[in-house]
């Protein structure tokens, strides 16, 4: 019996980052506020999954200045994007019993 398990990517185990992940795949650029709110967790706690991916390369920072305001945002990049696919693949793989 093969192990169904095995293709379950660490990094995207906690919902907070799966959360992140599911976001940044289907936009090109999302900032901080909007990710903060839209999955309803705090600066400190999003700044850690942010940075934990951004370990992993499997997002990309990019600061700027919106007038003299700063203003950080995100990308999934390519690695992250196939890494991400591939734990979809596996849950979908896992909940199929296959």
């Amino acid at each position: 019996m093969k192990n169904l398990i095995a293709g379950i990517n660490k990094s995207f185990e906690n919902r907070i980052r799966l959360g992140i992940m599911s976001i940044l795949m289907v936009n090109d650029w999302v900032d901080f506020g909007e990710l903060k709110e839209t999955l309803g967790v705090t600066d400190g706690n999003l700044a850690s999954h942010i940075t934990a991916l951004e370990k992993e390369k499997y997002i990309q920072v990019r600061k700027a200045f919106i007038g003299k305001k700063p203003n950080t945002s995100f990308q999934a990049t390519s690695e992250g994007k196939q890494a991400f696919q591939a734990h979809l693949n596996a849950l979908e793989a896992l909940i199929k019993g296959m």
